[in-house]
């Protein structure tokens, strides 16, 4: 392998833009932290879940900084797992978010105490302060959290904490990347539970209704796992037909290949009554396309039977590339 066949990818518009995207979604995602998620002490599982926890314990330190204690051995890990490529851009995501995290909320508490206490009421002067609209603030902070994980996961990075047990499920007991996030999630929001909630280990008074938080939290998991599986995956418009017509298969031909420039299926199929052999075209369009192709069908033939279906992921010639086997599937 010579230095040029080493260099040139790093120098290519591919390589430049996963980078940029990876940091894009690690500050994303700790803005979304430090202004809608731990000044209100929702809980969305994950390494900083579980730092927001400790945050409550230690208050101290931050929780970026807890952040960091937890990452380390999960990174390690993921070296082991996922091999030195996958690992340095692991390593730089999941290392530089507690660090924004740190850096972020440094800026936006006016004093040392008010960043200790998270206080809302200082945040940025008060000026977002949410602390009467809490859903509010659990639905913005979830969708900067799946906006920022979604980026450096599609880039084939990952933030560090649960995401790498996500992807461990993912790769050895093929649960899909999402839910194997949901999952190790749980267990953080019931640590939280027991914390903020009920009070396990505070020395302070339990603010009335803390054990609600855990509702949020929950919500926030929810959404956020939906943003991070839309983000990863795209957002799907492609429609699936299904046509039974009786004698007017070569015009649906013609449609389908000269007017469409496409390519469909036949599929043996038989009728349940008659028991009289049929063929059922097979056809992917786009979700612009869906109209014109009923109206043109009810144009060649009026009494074709026809289904129209949702094509969560098209793959293939004219639609998406199929994927390799260590890419991640959100959902």
């Amino acid at each position: 392998m010579t230095l040029r066949n080493v260099l040139e990818p790093m120098f290519s518009a591919r390589w430049w833009f996963s980078w940029i995207a990876i940091l894009c979604g690690c500050t994303i995602m700790a803005a979304g932290f430090v202004f809608f998620i731990n000044p209100y002490n929702i809980v969305p599982g994950g390494v900083y879940g579980a730092s927001i926890v400790m945050h409550n314990l230690f208050p101290s330190v931050q929780v970026g900084t807890f952040g960091y204690m937890f990452d380390v051995p999960l990174l390690i890990l993921a070296l082991i797992l996922f091999g030195g490529s996958f690992g340095a851009r692991t390593i730089i995501a999941a290392l530089l978010t507690p660090g924004l995290m740190n850096i972020i909320s440094t800026l936006a508490y006016p004093s040392k105490e008010a960043l200790q206490a998270l206080d809302p009421s200082q945040l940025l002067g008060g000026n977002i302060d949410l602390s009467n609209d809490l859903m509010l603030a659990t639905v913005m902070g979830s969708v900067m959290l799946g906006v920022g994980v979604g980026l450096v996961v599609r880039n084939q990075a990952t933030t560090g904490g649960t995401d790498i047990v996500a992807m461990i499920l993912q790769k050895y007991a093929h649960i899909k990347f999402s839910n194997g996030v949901l999952l190790a999630d749980a267990v953080v929001v019931l640590s939280g539970l027991l914390v903020i909630g009920f009070g396990w280990g505070r020395a302070d008074d339990i603010a009335t209704g803390g054990w609600m938080l855990s509702l949020y939290s929950l919500i926030a998991i929810f959404l956020s796992s939906r943003v991070i599986a839309r983000v990863i995956d795209g957002a799907s418009y492609d429609k699936l037909i299904f046509i039974v017509s009786e004698n007017h298969q070569e015009e649906l031909r013609k449609l389908i290949i000269e007017e469409l420039d496409r390519s469909a299926t036949y599929i043996k199929a038989s009728g349940m009554y008659t028991g009289a052999a049929k063929e059922m075209i097979f056809l992917v369009v786009s979700r612009k396309e869906v109209r014109s192709v009923e109206h043109r069908i009810k144009d060649i033939d009026p009494q074709a039977f026809m289904v129209v279906t949702d094509a969560y992921d098209t793959y293939g010639e004219g639609f998406k590339p199929l994927p390799d086997k260590n890419d991640i599937q959100a959902a």
